[in-house]
């Protein structure tokens, strides 16, 4: 029989749920398909959306809800290069390429602002971003932390930074898929949401909480009456999914068991970077997410994934210019994780010779 394929680079999860997940879907009382998860004597848009209030201390108003992310992501690009005035969007250099395909679907202009690698990681160039946002006055300036492929993430000062240099006609779009890998005190995001009336942060279950088959995410909006009108283009009438709210919520109550499986993720940052990162050719990046970013030897590239391959591992060799020397690692069980790192290192002793 084949062994089974380790995917290893889609940033999906590799582990267990928690025992509040499976109990959440073992004894879900389907009768209560029968009604909306709309809360209508309240004014409330769903019981997720009334226990994300609660979690984070945010108003209920400023809360938002979606099949994903991706979702809020694509609402959130899609309504504001339509409504009128600037159709530019900024991001990243490198980041995920779905940005600038949702752009794309809305005919709006994509730039990419610098972002240049910083001894073992990358930063942003504040300077030189603000300089952009001053000349170019785009509608849509987009961060991501952690940032896809390269890890990198922001403080809850540099958000503020970021923000503070934006004018409030720049809407400023945070990606905060794997946020949660960085601290569970996400007080910030009130701060944030509550000084600056511009500001959509995205978070989702799909990475800390490992639910990308739930496709459940949420936001955060600033206060503000052009935030109002996309309230109501984003959210749905009705509600959402009652099955998946439930098993949200169990996710989020459980996040001591997130927690351990995260300690194994950084235990495999460090054993990456103790055993790779001093090889010739080698560097292995600081990460905050649930992936490792490696630049490898660029000779060694058909011979990596032939090996890997033959283990029944897939990896992301990366092809975008400027990291196109590079691989996306996600992090997974201990076992996952030290046979990839072990695979490597046959290859570079392989090879040492010729």
């Amino acid at each position: 029989m084949e062994n089974e394929l380790n995917y290893l680079d889609r940033n999906e999860f590799n582990f267990e749920p928690s025992e509040e997940v499976k109990k959440a879907i073992r004894e879900f009382d389907i009768r209560k398909l029968a009604f909306y998860t709309r809360i209508y004597d309240q004014g409330k848009k769903s019981i997720f959306s009334v226990f994300l209030s609660e979690l984070y201390n945010i108003d209920e108003k400023q809360i938002l809800l979606g099949y994903g992310a991706e979702d809020l992501l694509k609402k959130t690009v899609h309504y504001f290069l339509t409504e009128g005035g600037s159709k530019t969007m900024l991001i990243p250099k490198f980041s995920w390429w779905y940005y600038k395909s949702i752009a794309d679907e809305v005919s709006g202009t994509t730039l990419q602002y610098p972002v240049y690698e910083d001894d073992d990681t990358f930063s942003y160039d504040f300077e030189g971003l603000k300089k952009m946002v001053d000349e170019l006055q785009p509608k849509i300036l987009l961060v991501a932390s952690p940032n896809n492929p390269t890890g990198n993430g922001l403080t809850p000062e540099e958000m503020e930074r970021l923000v503070d240099m934006v004018p409030q006609s720049t809407i400023l779009l945070v990606d905060e898929a794997y946020a949660s890998f960085i601290s569970n005190d996400a007080s910030y995001v009130k701060n944030l949401i509550e000084k600056h009336p511009n500001i959509v942060v995205c978070r989702t279950l799909s990475k800390f909480y490992g639910l990308p088959g739930l496709r459940m995410g949420f936001g955060f909006i600033g206060k503000g009456e052009e935030m109002e009108h996309f309230a109501k283009y984003a959210n749905m009438y009705l509600g959402y999914d009652r099955l998946s709210e439930e098993v949200a919520i169990a996710a989020l109550k459980s996040d001591a068991h997130y927690r351990k499986i995260a300690a194994v993720m950084q235990e495999a940052r460090e054993m990456y970077a103790s055993e790779l990162g001093s090889l010739d050719g080698f560097k292995v990046y600081r990460s905050r997410a649930n992936f490792i970013l490696i630049k490898y030897p660029v000779n060694l590239k058909q011979a990596l994934q032939n090996a890997l391959a033959a283990e029944s591992y897939k990896v992301k060799f990366m092809n975008e210019p400027g990291i196109d020397t590079h691989m996306r690692i996600t992090l997974g069980r201990r076992e996952q994780n030290r046979t990839v790192c072990d695979t490597i290192l046959r290859v570079v002793n392989d090879n040492s010779n010729l």
